[in-house]
């Protein structure tokens, strides 16, 4: 996968297909003898906190940006709950109220942020 001179072609294709695999899974050209070590860190199966299965390389992305059970953060109350929880927390701690400083009324605590325009 890497431009060779057009002389040393040949010595290093034969050198490439005696020393290196290509990875059934990923597609990269691997050493031979760390065929074993690169699927076994690389991409072996393992099960996420959330049950999903998920190979290993791709654990860390997946906790981040797709496990339902990741830490997400009210956009109301800046309490840390789990992502898949976080929909129906926002819902209703959005519909608290609070009263207004302003005018004495109690104002959605997801309206607070557009409130002081009508406030005056």
């Amino acid at each position: 996968k890497k431009e060779i001179p057009a002389a040393n072609f040949t010595i290093h294709e034969i050198h490439c297909s005696r020393n290196l695999e290509v990875c059934r899974y990923c597609s990269e050209p691997v050493p031979k003898s760390e065929m074993k070590n690169h699927i076994e860190s690389e991409h072996v199966q393992v099960t996420c906190k959330c049950s999903m299965k998920v190979e290993k390389s791709l654990l860390e992305d997946h906790k981040a940006s797709a496990c339902p059970l990741r830490p997400a953060v009210c956009q109301h109350c800046d309490i840390q709950l789990a992502f898949n929880k976080l929909q129906d927390h926002e819902s209703y701690c959005g519909a608290r109220t609070e009263i207004c400083s302003g005018c004495g009324l109690n104002i959605m605590v997801k309206d607070l942020k557009e409130h002081p325009r009508v406030c005056g």
